[in-house]
C-alpha cells in the first residue's frame, strides 16, 4: 500500500478532447506494475501521453515520487525531457541511424552522463537483456523481440522513477511474443520504480501486473488483482475479457429476473441488484426442449459460429443473448448453422452471483 511519503506515482488525469472526457485516478507503488486494460477509445493512449508529457491535463494532477510534473491549477508544468520517466513505445521508435548500444545510451547522456560512461552503462544493459552480441547492430538489423529488448533498456537505462509500456508486446508475432513476455517479467520484477502497462491484451495483463484496472469511456469501471476481475466482472467489456456470459439482473432468493422477463435460477440466495454469470461451457444445447433435472431452459437462435480454441463458440439469440462453448463433434452432430433454432440449458449450480455494488 503507497503512502504520501512513497517514491510513487499519484495522479489524477483529467483531459478534454472535443466530446471525451478521460477522468481517471491512478496510484503505483515501487515496484508495483500496474496494467492499464481497456477497449479501443477508452482512453487509455491519452492517459499515457499525459503522464509522459506529451499531452497536457485539463485539470487534475501528475505526482511522482513527491513533486508536481503537471497540475494546470498551479501552472505547474514540467516538460517531457526533464521527467524521471521511461517510456517503451507500441513501436519502439529505436533511433534507426543509432547502433543498438547508443540507443540505450541516449537517455543517460541527455541526462548529462558523459559518453564513455554512458555507453559502459548501456552495455550493461545490453549484457542483462542477453544483447551483448548485438550492440553495434542497427534497429533495423535486429528481430522484433530483440528491438523490444533494446528499447526496454533505453527505458530502464535512465533509472526512471515511473516506467510506461504502451502495448510493448503487440508488435510480435505468437512465438516471440510468448517468449518476450517472459523476458519482460522477469526484468519488470528487478525494475524498484512504479511500473504501468498499457495494454488491450488480456493475457499480457494477467501475466505482468499485479494489478488491473479497467477504464471504459475514459473512467475507471473496475480494478483489483487477477483474482478479483476475473472471479466479478462489472461489465461486459470484462466479462467478455475474462471469458463469461454475464447479466444484471434482480434477485430474489434463488432467481435473478433478466432483462425484466427472464427468470434465471440460481444456487445461492440473494436479493436486489446483482450481478449473474457463467461461463460460456455451461452452457448446452439441445436440437429440441430437453428432458431431465431442474436447470434453466430456454429456446434460442444461433446468430454465429466461430473457432474458438480447440472448441466452437456459438452466438445465440433469444430472452437472453449467451454464448456457449461446444466441441467440434457436438457441433456436427446437432448440424449447427446459423439461423437455427436451439433450446439452450444451464444448471443453477453453474452460475455465480454477486450484489451490483462494492
Amino acid at each position: 500500500m503507497t503512502t504520501d511519503t512513497d517514491p510513487s506515482l499519484d495522479a489524477h488525469l483529467v483531459v478534454d478532447q472535443g466530446t471525451f472526457r478521460l477522468d481517471l485516478t491512478l496510484r503505483v507503488a515501487p515496484g508495483e506494475v500496474v496494467a492499464l486494460l481497456g477497449p479501443n477509445g477508452a482512453g487509455k493512449t491519452t492517459a499515457l501521453r499525459t503522464l509522459a508529457g506529451l499531452a497536457a491535463l485539463t485539470a487534475g494532477h501528475v505526482t511522482l515520487g513527491g513533486t508536481d510534473l503537471d497540475r494546470p491549477e498551479r501552472r505547474v508544468w514540467v516538460p517531457t525531457e526533464r521527467r524521471p520517466i521511461g517510456v517503451v513505445f507500441q513501436d519502439y521508435l529505436l533511433f534507426p541511424h543509432l547502433s543498438a548500444l547508443d540507443n540505450v545510451a541516449f537517455g543517460p547522456r541527455r541526462h548529462g552522463v558523459d559518453r564513455r560512461a554512458a555507453r559502459e552503462q548501456a552495455a550493461g544493459w545490453l549484457d542483462r537483456m542477453g544483447l551483448a552480441d548485438h550492440a553495434r547492430r542497427k534497429p533495423r538489423q535486429l528481430s522484433g523481440g530483440q528491438a523490444q529488448r533494446v528499447a526496454l533498456a533505453r527505458a530502464l537505462a535512465v533509472d526512471p522513477a515511473l516506467l510506461l509500456l504502451d502495448e510493448p508486446l503487440a508488435a510480435l508475432d505468437a512465438r516471440t511474443r510468448l517468449d518476450t513476455r517472459a523476458e519482460l517479467q522477469r526484468h519488470l520484477g528487478d525494475h524498484t520504480g512504479a511500473t504501468l502497462l498499457v495494454t488491450h491484451d488480456p493475457l499480457d495483463a494477467l501475466v505482468l501486473a499485479d494489478r488491473l484496472i479497467i477504464v471504459e469511456d475514459g473512467r475507471v469501471v473496475q480494478e483489483g488483482d487477477a483474482a478479483t476481475i476475473t472471479a466479478r466482472p462489472r461489465t461486459d467489456y470484462v466479462a467478455r475479457l475474462v471469458g463469461l456470459n454475464l447479466y444484471r439482473g434482480a434477485a430474489n432468493g434463488l432467481t435473478v429476473l433478466v432483462g425484466g422477463t427472464f427468470p434465471l435460477a440460481t444456487a445461492e440466495q440473494h436479493h436486489g441488484d446483482v450481478f449473474v454469470a457463467f461461463p460460456p461451457s455451461a452452457v448446452a444445447l439441445y436440437p429440441k426442449r430437453p428432458d431431465g433435472s431442474p436447470r434453466n431452459t430456454w429456446p434460442a437462435t444461433i446468430s454465429g459460429i466461430q473457432r474458438h480454441g480447440d472448441n466452437l463458440r456459438v452466438q445465440l439469440d433469444g430472452p437472453v443473448g449467451v454464448a456457449a462453448d461446444i466441441t467440434p463433434l457436438a457441433a456436427a452432430h446437432l448440424h449447427l448453422v446459423p439461423g437455427q433454432a436451439v433450446w439452450a440449458t444451464v444448471k443453477a449450480t453453474e452460475t455465480r452471483v454477486y450484489p451490483c455494488s462494492g
